[in-house]
């Protein structure tokens, strides 16, 4: 059988585990990201933690020969290197991934940015699988994608493919003004769908100050308060609205609903399907769309397959 580590390097933590080519994960491990001191000072906190995975995984009979990632940022799949990425991570744009990981590890790596890497471990072994197409789309923080075609994801031609937030949602406005987005322009979907534009738009329209986060608003919902479950309504109707409309296009076999607003229960999910059902074109009116299954190992399994499948 042969092995391989999996990296999932976000804004706060870097998670990593070992995974077989028939997708099972032997181990695990996570440190938080240095995500104030630089891409060489990451990449050696991350070339340390799959050490100490590839000498776990030797204890057990089992021999790594190559590292995938998963990354935060704007990533150059060809080169191995971070094209752009928001201060979440200092010092992050312009490092090499692949080159530094293999310098570090003598090792052959792989990198694409982290929501393609979820969408392959669903796509591969989670609720996409056995899928030609699967669409995944992410509602979380943010709200990210990917179209993975054949075991593939669609990168794009400059590496941006998957921003899905970031296309205009008629929901998108605030009393006539377009709602501004964490991208520098205004009126998007992730404007309006993440779980922080949920707070906020509590906030926006005379919310209680006291609800200090995007959970605080649906427990509320959940106890009756009526402008959290209008906010929670809103932002579930721009998110399935923007869904069915990336359906009319894509046509995808399988649609992966995933992050922490797909798993806030059906508050959330019914009126998100409901309006993305309302969208679609008559032949797509059967489409699936599930939630994610794999949870926090998704990208690690699909960081792992970039690997495994050369």
């Amino acid at each position: 059988m042969r092995y391989v580590v999996g990296v999932d390097l976000g804004g706060t933590k870097t998670a990593a585990g070992v995974v077989a080519e028939d997708g099972s994960v032997l181990l695990t491990e996570q440190i938080p990201t240095l995500n104030r001191d630089g891409g060489e000072a990451i990449l050696d906190a991350t070339a340390a933690m799959v050490r100490s995975l590839i000498d776990r995984a030797a204890a057990l009979g089992s021999t790594v020969d190559a590292v995938g990632v998963g990354s935060a940022g704007v990533i150059n799949a060809a080169e191995g290197t971070v094209i752009s990425a928001t201060d979440a991570i200092l010092g992050w744009t312009g490092t090499a991934i692949t080159a530094g990981l293999s310098e570090r590890l003598g090792l052959p790596a792989a990198v694409v940015n982290d929501v393609h890497a979820h969408a392959l471990g669903e796509a591969w072994q989670g609720a996409g699988a056995g899928a030609a197409t699967a669409l995944m789309v992410a509602f979380g923080t943010g709200v990210g994608g990917s179209f993975v075609v054949d075991g593939k994801p669609l990168l794009g031609h400059h590496f941006v493919g998957g921003h899905v937030g970031h296309f205009a949602s008629p929901l998108a406005v605030h009393r006539g003004t377009p709602l501004p987005c964490s991208c520098g322009h205004s009126g998007h979907v992730e404007a309006v769908a993440s779980g922080p534009a949920i707070h906020a738009a509590y906030g926006r329209n005379g919310g209680s100050s006291a609800l200090a986060d995007t959970r605080a608003v649906f427990d509320a919902a959940k106890a009756g308060d009526e402008l959290a479950l209008h906010v929670i309504s809103h932002a579930a109707a721009a998110a399935g609205q923007a869904v069915g409309g990336l359906i009319n296009i894509l046509d995808p076999a399988v649609v992966v609903v995933s992050g922490g607003l797909a798993d806030a229960g059906d508050l959330w999910w019914s009126g998100m399907e409901a309006a993305l059902r309302a969208e679609l074109l008559a032949p797509l009116a059967s489409v699936p769309v599930v939630r994610a299954s794999l949870g926090n190992n998704a990208a690690i399994v699909g960081a792992a397959s970039l690997v495994l499948d050369q």
